[in-house]
């Protein structure tokens, strides 16, 4: 702080004692010294209208078994109508197999392709929408060029109408200046001034300006003020204080802020990740990893760049006491690569960068890394391995069916989505038919093609098309699809019945939960084809694990028409990959899928693979 400012609060002395006396508590107590510096003391008061704002990837159902020749032929049918045959998109990497709809940056495509079809004034408009979000008054405030004396940032608040928030909005629209520091100090000096206290909010906005801009000596400042000063923090400010402290020689301090956090609630993975990194850097990997299992115990998920600098980090500290053997961090970091597979979770390219180099630089080990991907049929293009299959074992697919039962088809708002009589109707229909080979939604599948006239002439052709292979199929529509008309003919309808066991639900029925029962009803060797992704239906389940086994399920049962359905040409469908997507290893070995793109949507999975082998 300029000592003009500490001068100027120092004049008004007397009169900041009744607002630092009635200042109300918030959420946590910071320790504070018996003896507060006058130059501190008066400086501030807290804002009335302060809040604290939390901040905040077995069976075969039915009895009766095919013959098992039989079953394999289809299966070889069924492998030639799902060979995609996609062309590779312009935007992107051509990829070692036919597109699919869980691949990285299929969403956003789609998205740009629909956009450019969008006309340019729409296209104007939204863009236009995120500029128009601005707190009134301090989008059109314009900071000085240099520091102001008082006198001249009073005609320039005057020349603005003396808007009430006015520190705080110039303090705010300073975070985007050259010369912010000095102009932001000339501003307190002023405030200090006029009103004889600074409030809360703004040394707040002060703070947030000195820790995005490096001035770190100033955050010491602010901290020594906002802890004498004020008996409570907020959690921005705490997390700012951290952050600051944390890329200096101070690091440990920002240990003691992190432990007086956690009296009131759970600090955040940023909170961690910054004293983390710190401590790796100060050589305490001690420190750095009893915080990583803190955080872990917490239930939160690290950062990116807190299993960056674990493994780009030192493996001998530097700090008083016994390091942290080779041995046991070979141990833990190879745990980071086993949290993100029982995660599902896939580094970034600089994060598998570093792990590639970690790995490579293992004494005595010799492992080597390449950048790779998978063939269509699960192998590694670099060193021949077998990935893992994308089906699901008979125990996982036994514990996936009961639990969409229970918590899908059966919970508790299963009577939103349909009726007692109906969901017993179907249950017992489904009983008295076949193991299905493929489940249809029928509405989703005839709307692929955008003229609708020919809704029943499109679910003829993919019908006819799985059909022709001798499938088993059950088709969901609803009763509405019964009742000719220009979109449903009579006739197609007809041959739909006669080729495919159909079910026809209330229209105000959702078909996406019979979809789900009869398909895993059926067994594991069933399909579906709807474009529906199941997002809502995933979200229902209970628990990550059986979210994340839904998945992989879903990527390796679901069914995408490839492209619009055409009269006269076969019907395609979109890939459906042999491999699970997902971190594993074999002890001489590890694949690690990695994004390579910000494209990637939640429900896509990466393209690319980091191959790790060890030589002998």
């Amino acid at each position: 702080m300029s000592s003009t400012l500490i001068l100027k609060a120092r004049i008004c002395q007397k009169s900041l004692q009744p607002f630092i006396h009635q200042a109300r508590p918030a959420v946590f107590t910071l320790s504070k010294s018996s003896q507060l510096p006058p130059s501190a003391r008066f400086l501030c008061t807290r804002d009335p209208n302060q809040t604290d704002r939390k901040t905040r990837g077995q069976t075969d159902g039915q009895s009766g078994i095919k013959n098992s020749a039989i079953r394999q032929e289809k299966g070889r049918l069924w492998d030639d109508a799902v060979d995609g045959r996609g062309k590779s998109s312009t935007f992107r990497q051509r990829t070692s197999f036919p597109k699919s709809v869980f691949a990285a940056g299929t969403a956003k495509r789609t998205a740009e392709m629909l956009k450019r079809k969008a006309s340019v004034a729409s296209e104007e408009e939204d863009e236009d929408k995120p500029e128009q979000r601005t707190t009134r008054g301090e989008g059109r405030m314009q900071p000085p060029d240099r520091p102001l004396p008082p006198a001249e940032w009073k005609k320039l608040k005057e020349s603005l109408g003396n808007p009430q928030r006015f520190d705080t909005q110039m303090m705010s629209a300073l975070f985007h200046s050259e010369e912010a520091l000095d102009i932001a100090k000339s501003l307190l000096t002023f405030v200090a001034m006029e009103t004889g206290t600074l409030s809360y909010k703004l040394l707040l906005r002060y703070l947030t300006l000195c820790v995005r801009g490096g001035h770190d000596n100033e955050v010491f400042d602010v901290y020594q003020i906002m802890q004498e000063n004020f008996p409570v923090l907020d959690t921005g400010a705490c997390s700012l204080f951290i952050k600051s402290f944390s890329r200096t020689e101070r690091w440990r301090e920002a240990i003691s802020i992190l432990q007086e956090v956690k009296k009131v609630f759970s600090p955040s993975p940023r909170n961690y990740s910054d004293i983390i990194s710190a401590a790796v850097q100060h050589g305490d990997v001690n420190t750095a990893w009893a915080l990583y299992d803190e955080l872990i115990e917490k239930g939160l998920s690290p950062h990116w760049d807190t299993w960056d600098v674990l493994f780009k980090g030192e493996r001998k500290s530097k700090e008083e006491g016994e390091a942290m053997s080779q041995t046991e961090q070979q141990e833990r970091l190879l745990g980071i690569l086993l949290y993100m597979r029982n995660n599902q979770i896939y580094p970034p390219y600089s994060l598998t960068s570093s792990i590639k180099a970690w790995f490579e630089s293992v004494t005595g080990q010799n492992w080597t890394g390449s950048w790779t991907n998978a063939s269509p049929k699960g192998v590694c293009r670099c060193c021949g391995s077998k990935l893992e299959s994308i089906q699901l074992t008979a125990e996982e697919y036994q514990q996936l069916r009961d639990r969409v039962m229970s918590d899908i088809i059966e919970g508790r708002d299963v009577f939103n989505k349909t009726t007692p009589e109906e969901l017993e109707q179907f249950k017992v229909f489904v009983k008295r038919k076949p193991a299905f080979d493929v489940v249809i939604d029928g509405l989703n599948v005839a709307n692929v093609n955008k003229d609708r006239s020919k809704q029943s002439e499109t679910l003829l052709a993919v019908v006819s098309e799985l059909e022709r292979q001798g499938l088993t199929i059950l088709v969901l529509g609803r009763k509405h699809m019964l009742r000719p008309s220009r979109s449903w003919d009579k006739h197609n309808m007809n041959l739909i019945q006669q080729k495919a066991h159909c079910f026809f639900t209330d229209n105000i029925s959702e078909d996406d939960p019979f979809l789900l029962y009869a398909t895993l009803h059926s067994g594991n060797h069933c399909r579906f084809v709807s474009r529906d992704l199941m997002r809502d239906h995933k979200a229902c389940l209970p628990d990550g694990a059986t979210r994340r086994l839904f998945f992989k399920w879903q990527r390796g049962h679901q069914l995408v028409v490839d492209g619009y359905v055409v009269a006269g040409r076969r019907v395609r469908f979109q890939s459906i990959p042999s491999y699970d997507t997902i971190i594993q290893t074999e002890g001489d070995s590890w694949h690690i899928p990695y994004d390579d793109t910000e494209d990637r949507s939640t429900y896509e999975v990466p393209q690319q693979w980091l191959c790790l082998t060890k030589k002998h």
